[in-house]
């Protein structure tokens, strides 16, 4: 089980479990402890490395669970001698990487143990089908499921990833490493790509806008995959054109849909290419991306990469619709997970007797064969005058105000509801928002309601938490006594903050 930010540790822990044949467990270091024990103890997982700064959760999870070892990793590793004696004698976070209760039991500290051994790996027999990760799921429409992914399946969507940037230089790029690698879209969009490309990776273990811009002031990235978020955040930061943010040549988006306005006024500042693709976890995760140096439609996933089947299904048959028609979208290829761990049942689920892989997002194919993604199939809403509606067609007309820095449609007792979070000193009142949908929507698709928020829940890929939202707002509405459903239709067409 590796439980780390993006630090060397990781990239070392991840190969090296690999080459000796064993299963990396990419858990995510903001998870609650009960949360990494479960994993844990699903995983069957023995060893644990981790920061020194995380040995309260270690020792609690070695303590209800099957690990038998930890090993304690620092933070100042490998940091250059004079900053690694600064941090020695300078109190602040990295001093908390020390571990507890260091040498005692059967425990170990990262420099000194590594240096126990040689250098020659054990010869280990492997496979292609064999299991190299499970990574737990984000858990946004349940409890996190163990996805299992062969090396098989992280080789062929290295590789189609690789096949797509068509003009990379071997061993001349350097990618900007913020997307968590302990999630599986930074495992293989940044980590495992810069290491078949031969690239330099710039290592970030979060992301905050103005560290990220001093960091591509002074190492000068080329290559940039992250998520709408921290576009957004970038794009909206004071003075941004000063770090000189041109060096980057190619962004891919993933995790959530990039608004149209996002990616145009990423463009602008860069003078590069920001497209939109798509994945998820029991695809290794990508399946579609724009063209890099292609055709890229804005408000689409773009095409399937290289090897990869895809096609629009009825949503209750499951039989293939024509072009054009809104159905879900199932996928078939080389990086389609094995199978969620010891769950047989969930597998057959989401995967049927031919191989498909069944998303339950909503899509839709164009004449020119790019995808577009409407919606979560359960985050769509059903409209009196134009059956089902989406929340994706919403957002893009109201991210067109200026003032809105980030907006979220979602359909709440058959309803839609847009929170909304404004650039800094700017204000606009919900009656305005909601008379320009009234212009340029269907009524259908107008907001019944606007709730304006500071920031929005995300997991700790930046995916912003949708049914977190609509808990909070559920929770305020029963705390006043009263149902959504009610306090929705007693809205009428009035537009409330």
């Amino acid at each position: 089980m590796i439980l780390l930010p993006n630090v060397p540790h990781l990239v070392i822990a991840f190969y090296g479990t690999l080459r000796l044949g064993g299963i990396a467990v990419m858990a995510n270091p903001l998870d609650p402890p009960e949360e990494l024990v479960r994993q844990a103890n699903a995983s069957g997982a023995e060893l644990l490395v981790t920061l020194g700064r995380f040995g309260e959760t270690a020792v609690q999870i070695k303590a209800q669970s099957g690990v038998r070892h930890v090993v304690y990793a620092s933070v100042n590793d490998y940091l250059p001698l004079p900053k690694k004696l600064a941090a020695a004698l300078l109190p602040g976070p990295r001093a908390a990487d020390k571990p507890p209760n260091p040498g005692i039991g059967p425990d170990f500290v990262w420099g000194r143990w590594l240096r126990k051994f040689r250098p020659q790996p054990p010869k280990v027999e492997l496979r292609a089908e064999d299991t190299a990760v499970l990574q737990f799921t984000s858990g946004t429409t349940g409890q996190p499921k163990g996805v299992v992914l062969s090396h098989y399946n992280l080789v062929a969507n290295t590789m189609q990833v690789r096949l797509w940037l068509t003009d990379v230089r071997d061993g001349q790029e350097a990618m900007l490493c913020v997307v968590p690698f302990s999630h599986v879209y930074g495992m293989t969009s940044a980590m495992n790509l810069a290491v078949s490309i031969g690239a330099s990776m710039i290592l970030l273990p979060r992301f905050d806008a103005e560290e990220v811009l001093r960091t591509i002031r002074r190492e000068k990235p080329t290559l940039f995959p992250g998520v709408p978020a921290m576009y957004v955040a970038l794009n909206n930061f004071p003075g941004v054109r000063k770090f000189g943010i041109d060096s980057i040549r190619a962004c891919i988006s993933g995790a959530a849909p990039l608004p149209i306005e996002v990616k145009e006024t990423f463009e602008k500042l860069t003078k590069g290419t920001l497209v939109e693709g798509y994945g998820l976890s029991e695809a290794s995760p990508v399946t579609h991306a724009n063209p890099i140096n292609g055709r890229h439609k804005a408000g689409s996933i773009g095409l399937p990469l290289p090897s990869t089947e895809a096609r629009i299904v009825d949503l209750k048959t499951g039989r293939p619709l024509a072009i054009g028609q809104i159905g879900e979208l199932v996928i078939r290829g080389p990086q389609v997970m094995r199978g969620y761990w010891q769950d047989e049942a969930a597998t057959q689920e989401l995967i049927d007797k031919e191989g498909w892989l069944h998303t339950n997002d909503v899509a839709r194919m164009t004449e020119d064969g790019y995808f577009q993604i409407i919606s979560r199939r359960q985050d769509s809403w059903q409209g009196e005058d134009s059956g089902l509606a989406y929340p994706r067609d919403v957002e893009e007309v109201i991210y067109e105000l200026p003032e809105v820095r980030e907006v979220v449609v979602v359909g709440i007792a058959n309803q839609p509801v847009a929170f909304v979070s404004l650039k800094e000193k700017t204000r606009i009142p919900a009656k305005t928002i909601i008379s320009f949908c009234e212009r340029r929507l269907p009524p259908s698709q107008v907001p019944r309601l606007v709730i304006f928020v500071k920031e929005f829940p995300r997991s700790f890929i930046g995916k912003v938490l949708r049914r977190e939202l609509v808990s909070q707002y559920q929770q305020q509405i029963m705390a006043e006594g009263g149902s959504v459903g009610q306090h929705l239709a007693g809205l009428a067409d009035t537009a409330v903050e």
